[in-house]
């Protein structure tokens, strides 16, 4: 290597002039930002009670709790669809403009639903539209952490992903406040401007490490298991693959059940009021962001397949527990442990994929397994709100997600390294 192309190497090295190693944490907290933004949809319950009033009272149309729980689940949907489809341009384009076009699109989802007169336009205008952004913009930042992060690759992707969902605690509470001052329609158009502007600002510093840079003192391998970088094609060849993508579906199914019906459970089940609903939902929002960390450094040090137990061994504690003892301090610990797991999930997830299966073709390798959050956003939710409408309760969702997790206890024994 010469002198000049040495040269050229550090720059590339420097973020904000920083040396990488210091200034790859910067990209760490502006990630959580980011994310905090497009994680807004974990408010959703919130927006529950106040839509259905909206278009009963105001439109006069008649809505089912299935029909106004709908559009989170298109949302999370085209989410988890946009996130493959996205992942082979991030090399091309880079994280920064990923991030701007993402976040554009995930403001105007949440401004254009402001003016949605059905529910069916609030399916295309939120729920595609944003959850469209949302999935472009996701990928970047924790493609970015998994890049510059090498040496803890875990922790770091877990930080970033504790934005999202920290997202509740803030978004909830002020969606609450707003909504009492501009109406829910008003909330939407607030966001939606809110949310184009930090993404575009906070998107400026993002990028990747040269290619086979590694942080000083690291001498690890970028790749920690002997199937290190496969290519997509390669990746779904493997049994890991398929007992990932399992596991991810069934955590995230009972937590997104959990996220979208938190307050009417909260209201319905255990009888606590609507405004200290609009609280706890912020409060489960600091154990879905603090499990990202937390379950993201486990990762790292008992391995996937060990953390995966942990945490399937807690959703079905924590469903057992509320399904037999309803009261408001078992459904207070319960939905935080739900809320926890399922942050862990969007860590453990994008983790174990860098771990098992490389960093060459992680943008596309990691959206495929992302599907698998998309079909529990589905699934969760309908299940829930099909057995509220066919019981006339919440109380009947959380045998179904105990047996659930016991499956998911068994697939999890496949992701434990020999």
């Amino acid at each position: 290597m010469t002198e000049k192309q040495t040269t050229e190497s550090r720059i590339d090295c420097r973020i904000w002039g920083m040396e990488a190693e210091k200034g790859r944490w910067i990209l760490i907290f502006m990630g959580m930002a980011i994310n905090l933004c497009l994680g807004s949809v974990y408010s959703w319950s919130v927006f529950v009670g106040p839509l259905t009033e909206y278009f009963t009272k105001n439109l006069g149309e008649a809505v089912t709790a299935g029909e106004i729980l709908m559009p989170f689940s298109v949302f999370l949907a085209f989410f988890a669809i946009a996130m493959p489809l996205t992942g082979k341009y991030l090399d091309t384009y880079g994280p920064r403009k990923i991030i701007i076009a993402g976040g554009i699109l995930t403001g105007l989802g949440w401004i254009l639903a402001s003016y949605a007169t059905s529910v069916l336009m609030l399916f295309i205008l939120y729920g595609f539209i944003g959850g469209l952004g949302v999935g472009i913009a996701y990928g970047a930042p924790v493609a970015a952490a998994a890049r510059w992060f090498p040496d803890r690759r875990g922790f770091a992707v877990g930080l970033v992903l504790l934005g999202f969902g920290f997202s509740a605690f803030i978004t909830a509470n002020l969606a609450g406040y707003l909504i009492t001052l501009t109406g829910v329609m008003g909330t939407f158009r607030i966001f939606g401007f809110i949310f184009i502007i930090l993404t575009v600002l906070l998107a400026l510093p993002f990028k990747f490490p040269p290619v086979g840079w590694i942080p000083k003192g690291y001498s690890g391998p970028a790749c920690t298991t002997e199937v290190c970088s496969l290519d997509l094609r390669s990746m779904v060849r493997t049994g890991r693959f398929y007992a990932l993508w399992i596991c991810y579906f069934i955590g995230c199914l009972a937590g997104l059940m959990a996220i979208s019906i938190a307050k009417p459970v909260g209201a319905e089940v255990v009888g606590i009021e609507a405004a200290l609903g609009t609280l706890l939902v912020g409060f489960f929002a600091i154990f879905n962001g603090g499990g990202r960390p937390v379950f993201g450094a486990l990762t790292d040090k008992i391995n996937p397949g060990n953390t995966a137990v942990l945490s399937f061994l807690l959703i079905g504690g924590a469903s057992l527990l509320l399904g037999l003892f309803p009261s408001v301090p078992v459904y207070i610990f319960a939905f935080a442990l739900l809320w926890g797991c399922l942050g862990g999930w969007l860590a453990i997830a994008p983790a174990s994929t860098a771990r098992f299966f490389g960093t060459s073709d992680y943008p596309r390798c990691y959206g495929v397994i992302f599907l698998a959050y998309g079909a529990g956003a589905i699934a969760g939710p309908q299940i829930a709100g099909y057995i509220r409408e066919v019981t006339g309760s919440y109380q009947g969702v959380f045998p179904v997600v105990a047996v659930l997790a016991a499956f998911g206890l068994i697939v999890a024994f496949f992701l434990k390294e020999k």
